[in-house]
């Protein structure tokens, strides 16, 4: 039995229901949550603008402390702190053959099912509750396979390790997976909330130079600042671009978008200089379409990249991102805004709508 906020209705309030969980067999997990990140995409799926089966269990950026483990389960045992994936790469097809989880094409995760197709949930009269992307964080508990929780330090505080299963890895990643940006180079970053701070953290991790940071908050450019932002720019500025390539000598080396909003995804590749690259990390509603320049891209030079998970192998990556936290080079204790109750997922929904504050987490021990 789990206790769990319960989406029923697109654009409705959550609601509190206790729910079943699955027996455990095969590979399957059972994680007592202790925290979960607030995300942009279960907004997504809240507000209507993704479709998702409902009723569901939101929530995919969590920790917690593993309860128990079916009899095929090899990397993990009770008392194991985790950081929870949301794509549970199959390790079976092309792509994770080759190494590149964020792109398994096996996996169950985007249809919110276990690996074997079921859902982890259900209700009190036996029907089925989808798990937002497998996990359904916004309860006390879950059930996920294997490949979805990734053992880290105990030492790691439960917000930052839930952070660590999301927006970090996907932030972090752009920068050092995907964009593979080197000392020096110059940057610039159109979003500075959660995964935008990320992206912030990861360029200064690697020495980049200039970092730009282009937000309508100015709280959220001034705490831009404290991640290692060296220069901050309004994005209704008319003249974005332009300073943006007076700043980096001709425009910048990498732009990163962070919203998923058409406006700026058309913008990015303009922002960038001959042989720059832009990348394109935050994930917009359904049926969004961009408009770019193709001719500005071939005389150019210029790539435009999707991102993915940070292009992230979450057994690899996040023990990484947990060493470096540790050792003080990510300082990731810079991205949690408020902390709040299961019972208030509500109003940290409000929050993310209206672009206040920093990351919510939500205590799932209290």
């Amino acid at each position: 039995m789990t206790r769990a906020r319960v989406l029923t209705e697109a654009g409705a309030r959550t609601i509190e229901a206790p729910l079943e969980l699955i027996e455990l067999s095969g590979d399957l997990v059972r994680v007592r949550l202790t925290a979960s990140g607030v995300c942009h995409s279960d907004l997504h799926v809240a507000a209507g603008e993704w479709t998702a089966p409902l009723p569901m269990v939101l929530g995919h950026e969590g920790a917690g402390i593993v309860e128990a483990v079916g009899p095929d389960v090899s990397t993990l045992r009770p008392g194991d702190h985790v950081a929870l994936s949301w794509y549970a790469q199959c390790g079976r097809c092309r792509q994770c053959r080759q190494g590149r989880a964020w792109l398994c094409t096996g996996t169950q995760s985007t249809s919110h099912l276990l690996p074997d197709g079921r859902t982890s949930l259900s209700d009190a009269h036996g029907a089925p509750v989808h798990a937002f992307l497998g996990l359904g964080t916004f309860a006390d508990a879950t059930v996920v396979p294997e490949s979805a929780a990734v053992a880290v330090p105990a030492d790691v505080p439960a917000g930052v390790a839930a952070l660590i299963g999301c927006a970090v890895t996907t932030g972090v990643g752009a920068v050092l997976n995907t964009a593979r940006v080197r000392p020096g180079d110059s940057t610039v970053v159109i979003g500075c909330g959660g995964v935008g701070q990320a992206i912030l953290l990861g360029l200064a991790l690697v020495g980049a130079d200039p970092i730009v940071a282009v937000d309508l908050s100015d709280e959220r450019l001034e705490h831009a600042r404290s991640l290692g932002a060296t220069h901050l720019l309004r994005g209704d500025d008319p003249d974005l671009a332009a300073h943006v390539a007076s700043i980096t000598g001709g425009g910048a080396d990498h732009a990163f978008e962070a919203i998923g909003r058409a406006e700026t995804i058309a913008l990015l590749p303009t922002l960038v200089g001959r042989g720059g690259q832009a990348v394109l990390v935050g994930m917009p509603a359904e049926g969004v379409r961009a408009s770019i320049d193709p001719f500005d891209l071939a005389d150019a030079g210029k790539a435009v990249l999707g991102c993915n998970y940070g292009n992230s192998v979450p057994a690899v990556d996040f023990p990484r991102i947990a060493r470096l936290y540790r050792s003080g080079s990510l300082p990731l204790d810079a991205l949690i805004g408020a902390t709040r109750s299961l019972d208030d997922v509500d109003a940290a929904f409000s929050d993310l709508r209206n672009a206040v504050g920093l990351r919510t987490i939500l205590d799932l021990t209290a």
